[in-house]
């Protein structure tokens, strides 16, 4: 996928100059940067929610993209299988076979006549992550999924992204502000820049699969970086102390 936004403003004020970012095939690119920085507002674009921009988005194929937003925005009146199978195209042969196949990749086929209200954090995100997978995306837009999930749940999610990925190869745009995070997911890091958005740095991450928050080739592949950019990753200063 190419994207190119020439111009992003709200107001007077521009968000967006002359970015380019392109993502090849089955590639996790990270976006990582200020808080404000217009991260979000770039996924939106993407995912043709805001259209108010000029610029090129240029998909490699004609798979629509996925989005998981920072909130899961699940139906509560909607049982777990319903959430999944509203999103279907119409003219699907067979939506609920194809729910239930993704409950089960995300470990939730037990919960399918279940309400929201009655899933913890990190199930409702899984539930997000099958929804956004029904509409069988070229490329999974994520907005800091992981960022309200306790460690263990927001591993999981992270492991269970990988999975579905194994099984149904496509791109991943993910936004985070937690560096660590991004080298131990991503293919490539870019660090991104704010007032207007540009780009700054990109990492080329070569760590074999597969990898966690706390590895220590995670921390040596961050540790340069927190030196190199701390205005942009100060948002992560705390962490360096663990490291």
């Amino acid at each position: 996928m190419n994207i190119h936004i020439r111009h992003k403003a709200f107001a007077a004020t521009t968000l967006i100059s002359d970015l380019t970012i392109h993502t090849g095939e089955n590639e996790i690119v990270a976006l990582v940067g200020p808080s404000g920085a217009g991260k979000s507002t770039l996924l939106n674009i993407i995912a043709g929610l805001d259209k108010d921009f000029s610029g090129d988005i240029i998909f490699d194929d004609q798979r629509p993209p996925g989005l998981m937003f920072q909130e899961a925005r699940l139906m509560p009146w909607l049982t777990v299988l319903e959430n999944v199978t509203l999103v279907a195209p119409p003219d699907h042969p067979d939506p609920t076979g194809e729910a239930l196949s993704l409950l089960t990749l995300t470990g939730l086929e037990s919960q399918a006549e279940k309400y929201p209200s009655q899933l913890s954090g990190g199930m409702s995100k899984r539930l997000a992550l099958a929804r956004a997978m029904m509409f069988k995306p070229g490329v999974l837009l994520m907005d800091e999924p992981f960022s309200s999930l306790d460690a263990p749940a927001a591993e999981s999610l992270r492991q269970c992204v990988l999975s579905l990925k194994a099984t149904s190869p496509f791109s991943i745009i993910y936004v985070t502000h937690d560096l660590k995070e991004a080298v131990a997911i991503a293919d490539r890091v870019l660090i991104l820049d704010a007032n207007p958005m540009t780009l700054k740095h990109q990492e080329f991450i070569t760590l074999p699969r597969p990898r966690c928050l706390h590895d220590k080739a995670v921390s040596d592949v961050c540790e340069p970086l927190y030196r190199a950019w701390p205005g942009l990753l100060y948002g992560n200063a705390d962490e360096r102390k663990t490291m």
